[in-house]
């Protein structure tokens, strides 16, 4: 049975469950940006990054924000179909089908807040396979892996590749 959750907006109020992620090693370990160290380290990446950003949403579990999730438009002018899915869950909930729910809800919905586009893509570090996991569970294909693709932390990391098109949300189950 699959956990209920909701999404909504992250607000600044939301700073000590973010910190409780964004703030610690194991979840930031398969992030593209550092671990936070500070409260106010986290409100200015809200203030600055979160507020403004087209969709980026708190992950709601038993009334408690454990985590966010977000698609970021990638590409420019006519190439602008493509949004960038992610997701952060603290860990002590990893492994209880959250991150799947969430990334259901995102599916389900996104596609109708943002018309124009026609592709998610789940970028995924090859080491992480829970994360892959995940993607797969929610309905999006595995299209390959990007050779270091990403520089992070000081080297090269190999990514995996996930998509879902539009046309295809109707067909999942």
């Amino acid at each position: 049975m699959e956990p209920k959750i909701s999404l909504r907006r992250i607000e600044l109020s939301d700073v000590d469950d973010f910190i409780e992620w964004a703030g610690d090693d194991k979840v930031t370990k398969y992030c593209r940006w550092n671990t936070f160290s500070s409260k106010d380290e986290a409100l200015i990446f809200l203030r600055d990054v979160v507020a403004s950003h087209p969709w980026y949403r708190a992950i709601i579990f038993d009334k408690e924000v454990v985590g966010s999730i977000h698609v970021t438009p990638t590409g420019s002018g006519k190439d602008e179909r493509r949004g960038e899915l992610a997701y952060h869950l603290k860990a002590k909930y990893w492994g209880m089908g959250i991150a799947t729910a969430a990334v259901k809800a995102v599916v389900s919905c996104v596609f109708k807040e943002l018309p124009w586009l026609e592709r998610m893509e789940g970028l995924v570090f090859v080491e992480n396979k829970g994360s892959q996991r995940v993607l797969e569970k929610a309905g999006l294909v595995r299209e390959g892996v990007l050779r270091k693709y990403f520089f992070i932390r000081g080297k090269s990391v190999d990514i995996v590749v996930y998509s879902i098109l539009a046309d295809d949300v109707d067909k999942l189950d």
